[in-house]
């Protein structure tokens, strides 16, 4: 059996989940969190976490309890279910461990087969968010780097240039260079225009 945790803020959203993974005779979901503070205490005794990206209680993010749940030794997987599919938090989830990647509305058969190829240590991710990876290895001089979509994504809450550093424990001239960096990728020359420009390519999320 594949020992399941739902990590989801929204009641609604893990009683679908719930409904679903129930019909799969392999699998028993042993427990379930509202947060992901939660989702880091819980892990422990499961094979395979169903995690999302945002959750509206606690101050962790989904990324961040990813990240703590692959450190565990002999932790389970982290099967990353989430309605955004921006390369800001595809990025931040892979590199933070996650053995997959998938969106909400996949099918159940989908999500399914997600769930046992995480579980036996495979890479799980929807299609979309291969496209996006495989872009990236395609063109790797065009595409922003983790740290560049993490001053942009900044920029785009508004912060100036002091903030971020201060954010990121970088200096004000290394965040300089960051947004040259941005402007020469995006082919863009200011601030407004790289968010813009940004948020349009799918690289960062709406606010």
């Amino acid at each position: 059996m594949i020992r399941l945790l739902l990590a989801d803020d929204h009641p609604v959203v893990r009683a679908g989940l719930r409904a679903v993974l129930d019909a799969e005779a392999d699998f028993v979901i042993v427990a379930e969190a509202a947060t992901a503070e939660r989702a880091v205490e819980l892990a422990g005794d499961v094979d395979v976490v169903l995690m999302d990206l945002q959750f509206g209680t606690g101050t962790m993010h989904g990324a961040e309890a990813t990240a703590r749940i692959a450190a565990l030794d002999d932790g389970p997987r982290v099967l990353v279910l989430t309605t955004y599919d921006t390369e800001a938090d595809i990025l931040a989830a892979v590199e933070a461990g996650a053995s997959g990647y998938l969106l909400k509305d996949a099918p159940p058969e989908e999500l399914a087969a997600a769930v046992r190829t995480a579980a036996s240590g495979r890479s799980a991710l929807a299609p979309a968010v291969a496209d996006r990876l495989m872009g990236r290895m395609r063109a790797p001089a065009e595409a922003l780097s983790r740290r560049e979509l993490e001053v942009l994504r900044h920029v785009r809450d508004g912060l100036s240039n002091a903030e971020i550093a201060r954010e990121l424990f970088l200096s004000q001239a290394t965040v300089k260079s960051h947004l040259v960096h941005i402007y020469a990728k995006l082919g863009v020359d200011s601030r407004t225009s790289a968010v813009a420009r940004a948020t349009r390519d799918g690289l960062l999320r709406r606010r």
